[in-house]
């Protein structure tokens, strides 16, 4: 009776608004996000109030929020890029073109495109293995991603790394990381590489809450607060560390306020706006003061890999309802329509033209070669020594 009546709370959190203010809409899990102020007519300016900031050790920014058509236009089409890229990854992984591991990142598509909008490619980005979409987000094509996971050398890298692996240097993102929680620690480095160099960039360490209790993270964000690092460590917290809801293994589930001495941030990592203003105030906040803890409140619509149904531990309708009620794509859609900004055939036509990338992308990766024999061993041995390396069949020796 106690689990279940847990898992019902969880499941109403889920729905309910991240401040404490109750609306008459809030009541019914809509609270204030969608309502907007419309600009004068001769501009396509918009001010909208978004969820308030939960904050601990600091003083949270506004939640009122000015944007225009354009940036709504840019967050609609590449958060619908990024959908639609992890939909045609669930279809080929089904259909045996992907192999092994595979993380999708549908439903969490407004942290990125959030925190892209107030980063540089000067500043750093590290996360774990749910990372085609942090590729995306850094400058790389669908391509590279889907190339990536079919094993392809026009893969972000280079058809060696698979699906946990992405990585573009040329534009500071180090990757994801396999083992969880391994990336929180690299990210205090590369923090650590900014202060250093003095070049005014921030460094993004992100994990979900299934490692937010793990000992290195507290040992970096320690040494973050120490040194005064540049760092920003970001808990994406869809609640559930793969079928473990965050209540079952979490004492504390306030990420936000478990820096102890570091000030943190709760946002609603489901709304491209709020992750926005959010994201500038503590990269500001970072850049002058040292690290801050960002707990991003989102949710994951498929399983925690291709492996899991994701239906075990959760209902259907609680998956739908978040769907209905915080759908990021959804949400950035009915600012466009309900205030004039853009038609409903103009955002059909940006649909139906990002899923034509899609399409051509996928037959790109497809057609792309996969790698030859020798880079089984690259970058391994300086000097391969002249060994041999034995094939699937025991006769098939392959000279190194």
């Amino acid at each position: 009776m106690a689990l279940a009546n847990a898992s019902r709370r969880l499941a109403q959190s889920l729905l309910r608004p991240l401040g404490s203010a109750q609306s008459p809409l809030g009541a019914l899990g809509l609270q204030q996000r969608g309502i907007a102020e419309p600009a004068a007519a001769e501009d396509t300016s918009l001010t909208v109030e978004v969820r308030p900031f939960s904050a601990h050790r600091i003083e949270p920014p506004s939640t009122t929020v000015t944007t225009d058509r354009a940036e709504l236009l840019k967050f609609f089409t590449s958060m619908y890029r990024m959908r639609r890229m992890e939909i045609a990854a669930d279809m080929l992984y089904k259909a045996k073109f992907i192999r092994g591991f595979c993380h999708l990142y549908d439903g969490q598509e407004a942290i990125l495109e959030g925190i892209e909008a107030a980063l540089e490619y000067t500043d750093s980005i590290i996360t774990s293995y749910r990372d085609h979409c942090t590729h995306l987000g850094r400058g790389g094509t669908v391509v590279e991603v889907m190339a990536e996971l079919m094993g392809r050398v026009d893969g972000a890298a280079k058809g060696m790394g698979g699906s946990m692996h992405m990585y573009k240097k040329e534009h500071n993102f180090y990757g994801g990381q396999g083992i969880v929680g391994a990336q929180i620690p690299v990210g205090a480095g590369l923090a650590f590489a900014h202060k250093y160099r003095e070049d005014g960039g921030v460094a993004l360490t992100m994990y979900g809450d299934g490692a937010a209790n793990q000992g290195q993270k507290y040992e970096a964000l320690n040494i973050a607060a120490l040194w005064d690092l540049p760092c920003i460590f970001i808990i994406e917290n869809n609640h559930y560390g793969m079928g473990t809801a965050e209540w079952r293994g979490s004492k504390s589930s306030s990420f936000y306020t478990r820096g102890d001495y570091t000030p943190g941030l709760k946002v609603d990592g489901m709304d491209v706006l709020a992750v926005k203003q959010a994201m500038t105030f503590a990269k500001q906040y970072a850049q002058k003061n040292g690290p801050i803890l960002m707990e991003m409140d989102t949710y994951r619509y498929h399983g925690h890999s291709m492996s899991d149904p994701g239906s075990t531990y959760r209902t259907r309708d609680e998956i739908s309802q978040i769907r209905q009620l915080r759908d990021p794509v959804e949400h950035v859609r009915k600012l466009l329509t309900d205030n004039n900004l853009a038609s409903t055939s103009e955002l059909k036509a940006i649909e139906k033209d990002v899923k034509k990338e899609i399409d051509a992308a996928v037959d790109k990766a497809k057609n792309s070669p996969i790698p030859p024999d020798e880079a089984l061993w690259k970058n391994i041995y300086k000097d391969t020594l002249g060994g041999k390396m034995k094939g699937l069949d025991s006769s098939v020796k392959i000279q190194l």
